[in-house]
């Protein structure tokens, strides 16, 4: 464990992957006693994507949106090529996914993660999967792409590796954390 105070300068790697070709793994079915359905938000509102991003992230210092302008965040996942889909289980989200396909030819993994109650539950891998695919099913995709960093759940950059991305580069990035942190895997 990693502990950092509120104000603390912290370096991390970020590492940016792609896909190149659609994967053979298909279609996933939900892993045996998870009831859990993807739901595609209708042009949803700012505030709903930064509450599933806080959910998600809070654990890893996801807080880069909170400085995008409401009306540029609205624009953004309110956008044709962009979707939004929730993780719904038992009645309430337990992640969301975002899916980016403004750039010709290629689909971005813009944001994914499971709520930190969810986590270990077996769904983070079917609710990947369901990302990838949906990312692959626009026509004339030639690529997915993602980025993952040292901040976020110290599993994400090998579950994209067995997915089917391979890292295409990495760099070092620097942050002042705005609230205490405290990371499960060393950040350089």
């Amino acid at each position: 464990m990693h502990a950092f105070k509120a104000g603390d300068k912290v370096d991390y790697r970020v590492t940016w992957l792609e896909m190149r070709q659609r994967p053979s793994f298909g279609w996933p079915s939900l892993p045996v006693g998870r009831e859990a359905m993807l739901v595609r938000a209708d042009t949803p509102p700012w505030w709903y994507f930064l509450s599933l991003y806080d959910a998600v992230g809070r654990d890893y210092a996801w807080t880069d949106r909170h400085n995008t302008p409401r009306e540029e965040l609205n624009a953004w996942i309110q956008h044709a090529d962009v979707a939004l889909y929730t993780l719904i289980g038992a009645g309430w989200p337990q992640g969301f996914f975002v899916l980016d396909w403004r750039e010709e030819g290629t689909c971005e993994l813009a944001y994914f993660g499971l709520v930190p109650e969810a986590v270990g539950r077996g769904l983070g891998k079917w609710l990947l999967q369901s990302a990838i695919m949906t990312g692959w099913d626009r026509e004339g995709i030639q690529k997915m792409t993602v980025n993952t960093c040292t901040l976020d759940h110290p599993r994400a950059l090998a579950q994209y590796q067995r997915m089917g991305f391979s890292p295409v580069r990495t760099e070092i990035h620097s942050r002042v954390l705005i609230k205490d942190q405290v990371f499960k895997q060393p950040l350089l």
